[in-house]
């Protein structure tokens, strides 16, 4: 339900959103590959918070063959996690990618 949630916000904010990989409906943990009109790539990933909901966290990763090093880190986590889903929002900026990820809080 989120993964279809976070799909139709990503084009109702006039993006465009892809599943790169499928996961577990109920179980699976859900990385977001973010894309501001094909660039500037970063990941996020969700984690459960002590106080609130859940929260969407940036994955800290080196500028230097971010591409490839996104791949990696993809490829270890589905390895450590098989239910894993992974998204791919590309969309017009990045206050609009905020406004998505707040609309689902």
């Amino acid at each position: 339900m989120l993964v279809s949630g976070l799909i139709r916000q990503a084009e109702a904010h006039g993006g465009f959103a892809a599943v790169l990989r499928k996961g577990d409906r109920t179980a699976g943990a859900i990385l977001l590959l973010r894309r501001e009109k094909g660039q500037n790539p970063a990941l996020f990933e969700r984690f459960p918070s002590l106080d609130g909901p859940a929260a969407w966290t940036r994955v800290t990763i080196e500028d230097i063959d971010i591409e490839e090093k996104i791949s990696i880190f993809i490829a270890r986590r589905v390895v450590r996690d098989p239910d894993i889903w992974v998204l791919e929002l590309d969309v017009p900026s990045a206050e609009r990618f905020t406004d998505i990820l707040a609309s689902m809080n």
